[in-house]
């Protein structure tokens, strides 16, 4: 979800009210996503590189996840959105991680859309923790359905598509091992004008490429 900063800079407005306004697309997101009837939906909001921001920016960062959490848990019940998070959220302060607890609890049998936030997220810190792990409980001859149990995804199914706002053409550490065989979509579109009718082109878009997974196009058919 990139270019909060700088959307508040085109404007000559403070980075923390781009932030503000990101979350609001966020709000608008969720629901568009759910109406269209995507199961998952997964937002990179804050990754372990992150913490190198200014202090200001994180903790402002981090009081807006935690009021977005705490206002819109009602909100996500009423809609059928079931939350997780995904990343080091040990890292996280404490009234944060009692939010991102409560909020999950609250959502778990919300079955229309699971919103997957990644919090403290690093691909590479994920790989690297899953293969400790394994090697830990002696797992010798590992295979991808193995490694994939091990990831914070485990039980989440592979992306489709990866979104990538602002005119960025990179991952940057974001579901390196998961984004194997997704498709990728780029719009030069700031997050907090990110809207439905942005969603809308990027799904059109995906659904008209042809995905072989390896195999030719006769297979396929």
């Amino acid at each position: 979800m990139d270019g909060n900063g700088r959307w508040a800079k085109e404007r000559g407005l403070p980075r923390s009210e781009g932030h503000m306004r990101g979350a609001e697309a966020i709000e608008r997101i969720v629901e568009t996503a759910a109406d269209m009837g995507i199961r998952y939906l997964t937002l990179y909001a804050f990754s372990e590189e992150n913490w190198n921001r200014p202090s200001e920016e994180v903790s402002a960062l981090m009081l807006l996840l935690r009021h977005y959490l705490a206002s819109k848990r009602e909100k996500m019940v009423k809609e059928g959105i079931r939350f997780t998070a995904i990343g080091d959220i040990s890292t996280l302060s404490a009234d944060l991680q009692n939010e991102i607890r409560t909020t999950a609890e609250a959502t778990k049998d919300c079955a229309r859309t699971t919103l997957i936030v990644a919090l403290s997220y690093g691909a590479r810190q994920e790989i690297c923790r899953a293969a400790s792990k394994l090697a830990s409980d002696g797992v010798r001859d590992i295979t991808p359905e193995m490694f994939s149990k091990a990831l914070f995804t485990a039980g989440i199914p592979d992306p489709d598509l990866l979104i990538r706002t602002s005119g960025e053409y990179r991952i940057s550490n974001f579901l390196l091992w998961q984004l194997a065989y997704a498709e990728f979509y780029f719009t030069n579109t700031l997050w907090p004008d990110f809207d439905k009718i942005e969603l809308t082109k990027a799904i059109d878009e995906y659904q008209g490429r042809e995905r072989r997974f390896g195999m030719i196009s006769e297979q396929i058919k």
